[in-house]
């Protein structure tokens, strides 16, 4: 399982983009590898703004590069990266996890924390669901490969 990514370089300038739109992350760099490096920091310190330090320090990130301009990010847990999509989507639209589980015709906003947190587990079935509910006007993409 991979989220979309998109890389390009900036037109007149010296710095490559990255945008991961499931994160909410975007970031650059002075080469298309520093971009990438840039990337894995700026996932890093999510994971340990939200999750605590032993979960960075844990985490690989790896990148599948597309011939075009795309490419996919995954890690050695991605019960952790979807738990982050979920919480940024959820911020991004500016929603509560009250407001979340509202949506998902549930009484226990815990219930839907849990996911966020990374403790259970999430079929793709149920992350599409999820997802929708956190962040009703989300298009972010997710590779099954």
């Amino acid at each position: 399982m991979e989220f979309d990514g998109v890389v390009r370089k900036e037109r007149n300038s010296k710095y490559w983009v990255i945008q991961v739109p499931a994160f909410d992350l975007a970031t650059q760099g002075t080469s298309k590898s520093n971009a990438f490096d840039m990337l894995e920091d700026a996932i890093k310190e999510l994971i340990h703004s939200y999750f605590g330090k032993s979960y960075k320090n844990r985490l690989k990130i790896f990148y599948e590069k597309d011939e075009g301009s795309g490419f996919g990010v995954s890690a050695n847990d991605n019960k952790l990266l979807l738990s982050l999509a979920l919480r940024r989507q959820r911020e991004m639209s500016g929603s509560t996890v009250r407001d979340v589980s509202s949506r998902l015709n549930s009484k226990s906003p815990n219930a839907y924390a849990q996911y966020e947190r990374g403790k259970l587990n999430i079929s793709l079935d149920k992350y599409e669901k999820l997802l929708q509910a956190a962040n009703p006007e989300t298009t972010c993409a997710i590779r099954i490969g």
